[in-house]
């Protein structure tokens, strides 16, 4: 007969081995949704990509982590354009120290630097939705961070794929590259139909060189569930003037001529 004591480790084995089986729980599950569309370069998207490598690999992002409540948190990745990115997609994995996050920085560091036509905001939301509700974790958050550098104009509109991820218990946080005049507005676009969840945020990068320290911002804010001052406010019962459909007809003019 199993003495009580026994029975106890056992029942202690069997919920350790459960709660690995499940991943168990992290302070956040935050997916890298990166853009890579034809409206950068390659010099632009080669920037980017160093500003992810370097913001994973600074002591800030590394500290933010080790102060979360359980001190690990876990990263997905992918890239896209008006589709998710073949062969792009990292999947999850737990950061909890310093070489944790420097693996993860060295597999981006080793993807090819490609563009592709086209930009689907709301492929990039589903794909993150979607990710985050088959993730073997338990985040305390659960957050998708989007990059790009114009408005959604293929794939569905971005609106209900915002909506549904929010109804998931999902935040979206944006990073508005606003490059050139033609961005000028990105990120009233962003924080009106991108952007959604409690503590949602969207922050501007308008020049190419600031984009790591952004990125380093914007990743030690989602892994310390931190909110930034508002650089594009909206007033209480007024309804945003945004078109979040701007892109998609922007594209449709293009083609008509």
């Amino acid at each position: 007969m199993l003495t009580t004591l026994a029975v106890l480790m056992s029942l202690s084995g069997a919920a350790a081995t459960m709660a690995q089986a499940a991943g168990g729980e992290v302070d956040v599950e935050l997916v890298l949704a990166v853009d890579t569309s034809r409206s950068m370069d390659y010099e632009e998207i080669r920037i980017q990509r160093e500003g992810y490598v370097e913001a994973l690999k600074h002591k800030e992002f590394i500290d933010a982590v080790k102060n979360g409540l359980t001190g690990r948190v876990a990263i997905s990745y992918f890239e896209w354009a008006g589709y998710v990115v073949p062969g792009s997609v990292i999947d999850w994995e737990v950061i909890e120290t310093q070489q944790d996050a420097v693996d993860f920085a060295g597999k981006l560091e080793a993807r090819p630097i490609n563009t592709q036509r086209r930009t689907s905001i709301s492929t990039a939301i589903s794909q993150g939705t979607m990710m985050i509700a088959s993730s073997p974790y338990d985040g305390v958050r659960e957050v998708i961070d989007v990059s790009g550098d114009g408005p959604n104009n293929s794939g569905d509109p971005v609106t209900p794929s915002r909506d549904k991820a929010m109804k998931a218990g999902v935040v979206i946080n944006g990073l508005a590259i606003m490059l050139r005049p033609s961005e000028s507005r990105l990120d009233e676009y962003y924080a009106d139909c991108v952007i959604g969840g409690p503590g949602s945020f969207v922050l501007p990068v308008h020049k190419i060189e600031d984009f790591a320290v952004a990125v380093r911002r914007k990743l030690v804010m989602e892994i310390s569930g931190l909110t930034p001052p508002a650089t594009v406010r909206k007033i209480a019962g007024v309804e945003p003037t945004t078109d979040c459909l701007i892109g998609e007809k922007q594209w449709q003019d293009l083609f008509d001529r």
